[in-house]
C-alpha cells in the first residue's frame, strides 16, 4: 500500500451522519501508540521516544477515517472484521498534515464488532527492518555534532536534567546571549541517500529560541545549506520535551548527482530576549 498523506478531510461531520442515519453502528475505540523495539534491529533503532499522533484506520481494507488518538468511532459493520491501524505523524509538525510514517508497522487485528457495543484497541507499533539509521543520543563520550569555527558563536556541550519527557541520561544544550548569540553546527558524518526514497530526520527538543534545521548538500562543487523546517520556540514556562518527523525527500531529490548529506542546525538569538537555551536529543536521520 503506497504512502498516504493527508491534507484536509471532514470525517467528524461524516461521522456524525453516520450515527444520525445509523442509530445502531458498532463502536471502536483505539488508545495512544505504543512503541516496542524489533528484535531483529538489536537496538539499532535509539530510544523509542515518539510523537505518532493519529492512526489512519481501514475496516476490510475500507477506509473509515483518519483521527487522533486516542479517538472513539462508529464503525457501520458487524460481525468479523479486519482492522488495520497505521501510525500516523503530523508530517514537518504541521497538524493539517497528516501522513502514515513510513517506517513503522501497521497494527492488525482481526475482531468481532458487535452493534451497540466498543472494541478497545491498543496499538502497538515497531521500526521497521531494514532501515538505515544514523543517530546522536548525546550518550557517548564522542559527539556527532559538529560546531562551525567559523559562524558559531555558542557551542553544544552534553547536559541532564528532569524535564518531563526526558529519554536517556542526556542531552545537547546551546546557550544563547548577547555575546555568543549565534550557533550554526552540523552533524559529523556525510550520509549516502539514495534520490526517490523516503528518508526523515526526527528530532527531540525543548527551546525558547527558534531553531532551523536545514540539509547540506557534499559533492565536487562544494557545500550548500538548503534549508528547511523551524523549530518553534517555546515559552519560558514549558517543561515538556517535544518530536517532531522532519521530510527529507523531497530536498534529497532536488540535489545534484553525487552528493551526500550534512543534517545543519542554525539559530539567533530571538529579537528582545538576553538569553535562551536549546536542548536536543535523539537526532535521527532514518532512510531506506
Amino acid at each position: 500500500m503506497k504512502i498516504k498523506l493527508l491534507i484536509l478531510l471532514s470525517f467528524p461531520i461524516i461521522l456524525n451522519s453516520c450515527i444520525k442515519n445509523n442509530p445502531d453502528p458498532s463502536w471502536l475505540q483505539v488508545n495512544e501508540w505504543n512503541i516496542q523495539p524489533n528484535p531483529e534491529l538489536s537496538g539499532v533503532e535509539g530510544e523509542l521516544s515518539h510523537n505518532i499522533s493519529d492512526a489512519w484506520v481501514y475496516v476490510n481494507d475500507e477506509l473509515i477515517g483518519v483521527f487522533q488518538v486516542p479517538f472513539k468511532i462508529p464503525v457501520l459493520k458487524s460481525g468479523q472484521v479486519d482492522i488495520k491501524i497505521y501510525p500516523t505523524i503530523k508530517n514537518n509538525g504541521i497538524s493539517a498534515t497528516k501522513k502514515i510514517y513510513p517506517f513503522m508497522d501497521v497494527y492488525e487485528l482481526s475482531a468481532n464488532l458487535i452493534q451497540n457495543q466498543t472494541l478497545v484497541v491498543n496499538p502497538v507499533t515497531k521500526y521497521k527492518s531494514g532501515l538505515n539509521f544514523w543517530i546522536e543520543d548525546f550518550e557517548d563520550a564522542n559527539m556527532k555534532i559538529i560546531n562551525d569555527q567559523n559562524t558559531s558563536a555558542a557551542h553544544i556541550h552534553f547536559a541532564n536534567s528532569n524535564l518531563q519527557g526526558f529519554n536517556g541520561n542526556a542531552y545537547g544544550e546551546v546557550l544563547l546571549n548577547s555575546i555568543d548569540s549565534t550557533w550554526v553546527a552540523y552533524t559529523s558524518e556525510q550520509l549516502a541517500i539514495s534520490k526517490g526514497l523516503e528518508c526523515y530526520l526526527e528530532v527531540d527538543y525543548h527551546t525558547t529560541n527558534n531553531v532551523t534545521t536545514g540539509l547540506i548538500y557534499v559533492n565536487a562543487n562544494g557545500t550548500k545549506n538548503n534549508i528547511n523546517i523551524r523549530l518553534n520556540a517555546q515559552a519560558d514556562t514549558a517543561s515538556n520535551w517535544k518530536k517532531i518527523y522532519i521530510d527529507l525527500k523531497e530536498l534529497i531529490s532536488a540535489s545534484p548527482a553525487n552528493t551526500s548529506f550534512l543534517q545543519s542546525f542554525t539559530a539567533a538569538l530571538d529579537e528582545g530576549k538576553s538569553t535562551t537555551k536549546i536542548l536536543i536529543d535523539n537526532i535521527k536521520v532514518i532512510h531506506f
